[in-house]
Formats: C-alpha cells, structure tokens, sequence
C-alpha cells in the first residue's frame, strides 16, 4: 500500500510530532482498524481476498468457525491460507498508537498540572479560613474547633472526586478532536457472589432466538442487519464499516442461518424460483438441471405468494370467525342447558311433589275407610252383644221361675204353671253370628291400584310432552337403493318402500342385504340427536330401528341388538316385540299406525314412541362405537305389501298442530 495513496509524502522517522498528528488526520478509521476488534491494526496480515486483519484476530476467528472464511466477503478457502505481515499498514498503524500515546502523555501532564494548581488554591481558601475561625470567641465548644481540620482533611479528597470526572470529559473531547480515543480497558471480572445474585439477569430474553453477529470475537453482539450478497449478519460497530465498503450489497433484517440462502451445490445466492420442480435455485441451477425450467426471480414469487397468504389469512380469519361464532354458540347452549336443566329440575319437582300428594292423599282415604269400617263393625258388634245380653236376662228369669216352680210343694199351682214355663223363651240362633277379625283385606291393593292409574296417566302426559321435545330433532331421510335387498321396491324420491313379491336383478354391492329383506337410510349417525317418523299402515312383519354401519349383509342374519341391530317389530299374530336378546313382548292396546324414532348418539339411547297415541313404546340404552343407520325391514310372503313410508317434515309439523 503506498504511502503517498495513504496521505504521507515522506517517511515517519523524519515527521515531527505536530507534523505526525496532521498527516494521520487525514487518514480514514476504517483503513487502519481491524474489523474483528475494531481497535487500531497489531501485527496486520493480508489473507488471498485482499482485506486485512490482525494476525491474532484471524486466527482466533479461524479456530472458533467450522469454514475458513474471510469474516468480511465470506470467500472460503479449503485450507488455512499462509498469513504474512503487512510491514506498510503496520507502520501506519504504528504511527496512530504512538500519536495515542503522545496524545495521552500530553493529557496526563495537563491534568497533572490542574491538579496541582487546585490544589494550591485549596490550601489557600482552608489558610483563609484558619484565620477567620482563630478570630471568632474562645467561648465556642472545642468540638467547632476541630471542624475546619477535619473539613481540611476532607475538602482535598472531595476535590480530587470532583477533578476525576472534569479530567475524564477533557481526555474525551480531546480525543473527539483527534479520532483517536483508545480503547475502553475490560471490565473487572465480577465476584463469584455478584454472579450468582445477578443470576437471574442471565436468563435468556424473551427473543431468545436473536441474530448475533458473525464478525464478532469473543462475546458476539447483537446483529442488527444481515447482508444477502456477504451472507453475513453485522452488530451495530461492524454494519458501519461493511456500508462504508459495500454500498450496493442488499441489506435485511437479521436472520439465522444465512447458509440456508446459498445453493448447496453451487455455493451461489439463491435468488430464482423454479415453478415446475417449486423450488429455489441459483443462477448456475438454471444452466444445469433446470434448464428448460421456467424460473422467476424469487421477488415475483415472494409477491404472488404473498397474494395467495393473504387470502388464506383471510380464510383463516373467517375459520376463527365461524369458531368464535361456535363458541358463542356452544356457550349459548350451555346457559340453555343450564336453564332446560333447571326448568327439569323445578318439573320435577312439581311432578313427584303431585305423586307424593296423590300418595298421602289415597294414604289418608285408605286410612279414613279403614277406621270408618271399624267403626262399623264396632257398632253392628255392640247391638249383637245389647241383644244378646237381653236374651240371656230373660232366660235368667226363666230358669229363676223353673227354680221357684221345682222347689213348690203345691200340686194344683203346679200344674197350673208347668205349660207356660215348660217351653223355652222366644230366643235368636245365634250359631252362624260372628265378627270377623279382618275386615280390610285387599284395601291396601285397591289403593295402590288406583295410585298406579294415577301413575300411568302422569306418565303418558309426560310421554306427550317428551315426544314433543323430540320432534324438534326431525331430519328428513331417505333410503339408500345401493343397500336395499332385491326383493324392495323404492320409490323415485327414495321415501318408501315396498315388498315386490318378486326378485329384481339388481348389481350385487358389497353394501346390498342379499337375503334379508332390509334397506338402510343414506345418512349416518355419528353425533347428535335425530328424530323421524315412519307410516307403518296395516303391515304385519316389519322392522324399525337402527343398525351399526358394520352389520353383516349378506346371508341369513339375526336382528337383535347382539348383532348390531335395535329395532321395535310387529310380528305375524299382531304381536310387538323388541330386539332385545331375549326378544321382549310389549302390550299395546292399539294397532300402530305410525311410529317415532329418537336417537341421542352421545348417550347411547334409542327411543320408540306411538305417535298418534303420544305414547312412549320402550328405549334402549347402550353405548354405540361407530356410525349407525336407519334401517327398515319388510317382509312379505306372497304377494305385493302396502307401502312403508317416509313421514317427510311437513306431514310432521301438520300431525303436530292437529294433536295440539
């Protein structure tokens, strides 16, 4: 490097000092300072690329990175490069530390000489002083005395605090002129007890994931930009000089693993987008294995991308809309539920409370009837007993007058009185008279017969009003074709079916019943609850239910809940049964004409209700691991049957106002 490019036009040795601090003036910082610790070049060395460093900077850099690398260009070398001593830029460099050293000899001799002169004026203000208290009275206590000594004592060392940080911002200012501050000295190393009570301060940050600088020695700094063309990331000290250098290098904001941004292959920027393979190349990428590829540069792809994430922010925005809808929903429900629960409860409540009324009261009849019959029978006992205790006084008297007559000694009187008293006294058979001891017997079972009446009319009011709930969960059904046996006969809107009496030649799908005369519903069960409704008419073999979407469909199967199957049927002989294993007889006093089915899929329950009766039928509780359909099954032996229908919506809503 030639001196006269550098501002000097003769040799050091022959520059006088005034004439040493002029020319260094004019030299930049960045020329003679090392970018690893940013401190005046010792020992600088050239590496192959041409930037300098000093030799111990290079080296450590060398042996903390995995890449021999320039930390300025990021130019990488396959082995360590030969490293050799720049003798022009360490003289320069030489020369900015000897000027340091004047410079600060200069300042340590100034601040030397205010000292001393602040000094003296200190010992002649405290001499000023001495003799102004020697003139004040004796009289004064002997500790004011010994005030100004000790203030003689103390004024110097708050002097010399005072002077330190005047001479510290003249040092400063000094240095500002010159440009050649030195280094700030290391701190102390702290105490083992300090470092333990800041413990806490060393926690990482909350951006634990921050970019540190790649340039950096020892304890990297936080990068502040990162430079695509360097691949390098650059603290606040180092981005100075690196724009000094390199104006055109396109800057960022820090990122990590700028390695990540260079092809693997070619060891180039990657900055094209393949649209056929969607990837990121390099420039070399598009000469070799995407050659006929159509690439864009990655700025364009950046922007259409950027287009296509803001539409689906906003797709994702409307998703977290209709879920917050879903929550407010869910929590509406929930207060709902709160309220159905407690309008259960007071229900209830009033419900039992009626029963236990109806109790006490058919308790308190019984108890009135049974003390008003011992009464009775009390009564009726007493007449028995006045009617028998006079009978037995005129027999008495009889058996007095037979006495008096047995014991008379007078023939004639004798004789005369023997006819009328010789014949028993009118008297009553009393052989077949009784007071039975149990008087009640069977009152207690009428009573409770009645509470039963009671009983059953409560519970069919509460059936009505359960099968009005339900009907809120209608949906409408239709039949699946692609599962109907052969021998059924759907309808164009797949709403009833019929027993043809005859078989059809239909595609045998894996889903079809080939024996069993059923057809399953297109739509599953698999949450929720579900209401519909089905016209039976006058069949007489026919099943209605639900059936696990597993269930066996080809050969003979059995419908009952151990094959997947709950179902209420109506069996030749007029007879209803469930498919409960064993089968389970119901007593109807109708012929059904048109059945309800409720499932509630959380809680496992299956319900079958009389519709035009508004009567409950039975309910299944159990617990449903998969999906389930509605199924349908109808058999006839010899010919064409009725139609099972579908109730669609509508002839629900109508049957509902009409039986309101």
């Amino acid at each position: 490097m030639p001196l006269a490019w550098l501002g000097v036009n003769r040799h050091p040795a022959h520059l006088s000092p005034s004439d040493m601090a002029s020319h260094t003036n004019m030299l930049a910082e960045e020329q003679v300072h090392c970018s690893i610790c940013l401190d005046v070049f010792t020992n600088p060395v050239s590496i192959p690329c041409g930037h300098n460093f000093c030799v111990g900077c290079i080296r450590g850099y060398w042996r903390t990175s995995v890449l021999y690398q320039c930390p300025m260009c990021k130019k990488t070398f396959y082995k360590q490069p030969d490293t050799s001593i720049n003798t022009v830029l360490r003289e320069i460099a030489e020369q900015f530390k000897d000027v340091r050293r004047k410079n600060n000899q200069l300042l340590k001799q100034q601040q030397q000489k205010e000292l001393e002169d602040q000094q003296l004026q200190k010992k002649e203000q405290q001499k000023q002083e001495q003799q102004q208290q020697q003139q004040q009275p004796k009289q004064q206590p002997q500790v004011h005395q010994l005030e100004p000594q000790q203030q003689e004592k103390q004024q110097p060392q708050q002097h010399q605090q005072q002077q330190v940080p005047q001479q510290k911002k003249k040092q400063q200012a000094e240095e500002e002129k010159l440009d050649l501050r030195p280094p700030p000295p290391p701190p102390p190393p702290p105490a083992p007890e300090e470092v333990l009570a800041d413990m806490p301060a060393l926690l990482p940050p909350p951006w634990a994931e921050e970019v540190s600088c790649d340039v950096c020695s020892g304890m990297r700094l936080r990068a502040v930009k990162s430079c695509l063309v360097c691949l390098t990331s650059y603290c606040e000290e180092h981005i100075k000089s690196h724009v000094a250098r390199f104006t055109k290098h396109k800057l960022i904001e820090p990122v990590a693993n700028l390695e990540e941004r260079m092809c693997t292959k070619h060891e180039r920027l990657l900055e094209l987008f393949c649209k056929k393979d969607q990837t990121i190349v390099c420039v070399l990428c598009t000469e070799m294995d995407h050659r006929s590829h159509y690439t864009i540069p990655v700025e364009r792809e950046w922007a259409e991308r950027k287009t296509h994430l803001k539409k689906t922010a906003t797709e994702v925005h409307e998703m977290i809309q209709s879920r917050q809808k879903k929550v407010e929903e869910i929590k509406r429900s929930v207060e709902l539920n709160k309220s159905s629960a407690l309008r259960e409860i007071e229900d209830s409540m009033q419900v039992f409370s009626e029963l236990v009324r109806a109790v006490q009261r058919a308790q308190a009849e019984l108890v009135l009837a049974i003390e008003e019959r011992q009464r009775e029978t009390e009564r009726w006992a007493q007449g028995l007993i006045a009617e028998l205790e006079k009978e037995i006084a005129d027999l008495r008297k009889r058996n007095t007058d037979l006495g008096h007559l047995d014991r008379t000694e007078d023939h004639i009187h004798f004789l005369q009185k023997f006819p009328a008293l010789c014949t028993h006294p009118p008297t009553k058979d009393w052989s077949g008279t009784s007071v039975h001891t149990e008087q009640c017997v069977g009152a207690i079972r009428r009573a409770v017969t009645s509470l039963e009446d009671t009983l059953e009319e409560e519970i069919e009011k509460l059936a009505a009003n359960e099968l009005k709930r339900v009907q809120q969960y209608s949906v409408d059904l239709t039949l699946d074709p692609d599962t109907a046996n052969p021998w059924l006969q759907l309808s164009e809107d797949c709403r009833q079916l019929r027993h043809l009496g005859s078989w059809q030649d239909l595609p045998d799908s894996p889903g079809r019943f080939d024996t069993v005369v059923i057809a399953l519903a297109r739509e599953p069960i698999a949450s929720g609850r579900r209401y519909w409704e089905v016209q039976v008419g006058d069949k007489d073999d026919w099943y209605l239910g639900v059936a696990r979407a597993s269930v066996n469909r080809k050969g003979r199967i059995g419908v009952s809940t151990a094959h997947g199957y709950w179902a209420l049927a109506m069996k030749k002989g007029g007879e209803y049964r469930v498919s409960s294993t064993p089968p389970l007889l119901l007593a109807l006093p109708t012929k059904l004409k048109r059945v309800g089915v409720y499932v509630d899929f959380e809680e496992g329950q299956v319900s079958f209700y009389d519709v035009l009766g508004r009567t409950h039928l039975h309910t299944f509780l159990d617990s449903f691991q998969e999906r389930i359909y509605p199924f349908f099954y109808l058999y006839c032996c010899d010919k064409a049957s009725d139609t099972m229908a579908i109730s669609p919506l509508s002839d629900k809503a109508l049957i509902k106002q009409c039986l309101e």
